[in-house]
């Protein structure tokens, strides 16, 4: 192989080598630094880029999409003097690219330490429950620092989110008892209010159903008082229409004797006078039932006998 082929096969490599120095494609949502002898001389941002092979270098190519960096738990101490372990989430992303290359020597490291001083201060001036509870505002302080802090280099913080807040052994033993109580108080109340409820319902209830019960049984006596009265009023109508005499009463009378004498409860019957003089027109209108016994009456007065009168004859069935 004779000294010129080599030659050119040289310069073709080297020439080869210059095009691909030369060509520089940046993809989309990224930036890259580039330096000539050293020094910044431009940003490329995403395409096809032409340097100058051998003279202008490739510093740093950055991400400018947004970034999500998690952070170890980091001890902080509380106003009340506990120790508490917090989890952060940072979502940072880098605006200028010059400015994250040459302003900070490494801006996710920064970020971390930056985060760590700031929760430390935040946190050292709550107390352990307002700091469980004070999620948001400690997210919104935290945010303010570190956009403040990190604009200089470039980067904007969009989010930064507490993942968790760990209270020392202790103290959770001491939160799940206290919400263990809560739980059983709430859960008591409820049924009491329950049961509160219930007996209310039942109550109205009860009280509807005597109101209707009273209502019908008012009106079930006044119906029966009614219906008896218009009895009364029937019977009455027609023993004044029949124009019963002195002696049919008294033989009602003594058909109801039985029943009246019913029950152990009967030992005093009241009679009224009324009743006296119907059973002597009874009696008077039976002794006229008796066969003749021939003479005079010997109980009579005087020896005079009593005219005799043609009764009607009453027969009981």
């Amino acid at each position: 192989m004779t000294p010129i082929i080599i030659v050119l096969v040289i310069l073709v490599v080297l020439v080869f080598i210059a095009l691909i120095k030369t060509v520089q494609v940046i993809p989309q949502a990224s930036a890259a630094i580039v330096e000539r002898f050293g020094r910044y001389t431009r940003t490329l941002s995403a395409g096809l880029n032409i340097v100058v092979p051998f003279i202008d270098t490739i510093r740093n190519r950055i991400d400018l999409r947004e970034q999500v960096v998690p952070f170890p738990p980091q001890p902080v101490i509380t106003q009340d003097n506990l120790v508490v372990n917090i989890d952060t989430v940072i979502y940072y992303q880098v605006t200028d690219a010059r400015a994250a290359t040459y302003e900070v020597a490494s801006y996710i490291q920064a970020i971390e330490q930056l985060t760590v001083t700031t929760l430390r201060n935040i946190i050292g001036g709550m107390d352990l429950e307002r700091t469980l509870t004070s999620r948001e505002e400690i997210n919104a302080a935290l945010r303010g620092v570190l956009d403040e802090a990190t604009g200089k280099w470039g980067i904007r913080v969009n989010r930064v989110e507490l993942k968790a807040i760990e209270p020392p052994t202790s103290i959770q033993d001491s939160m799940e008892k206290q919400m263990r109580a809560d739980r059983d108080k709430r859960a008591a109340i409820l049924t009491a209010e329950g049961i509160r409820q219930s007996q209310i319902l039942t109550a109205e209830g009860e009280k509807a159903s005597a109101v209707l019960r009273a209502e019908g049984d008012a009106r079930a006596a006044a119906l029966r008082a009614e219906g008896e009265a218009q009895a009364i009023r029937t019977v009455f109508e027609s023993i004044h229409a029949g124009d019963p005499d002195q002696k049919l009463l008294a033989y009602q009378y003594l058909q109801m004797l039985p029943k009246i004498a019913e029950g152990d409860a009967n030992k005093l019957w009241i009679v009224p006078s009324e009743i006296g003089d119907a059973l002597k027109g009874l009696g008077g209108a039976l002794g006229n039932f008796a066969p003749p016994t021939g003479g005079g009456n010997p109980g009579g007065n005087n020896g005079s006998a009593s005219p005799r009168r043609e009764t009607p004859r009453l027969d009981k069935e």
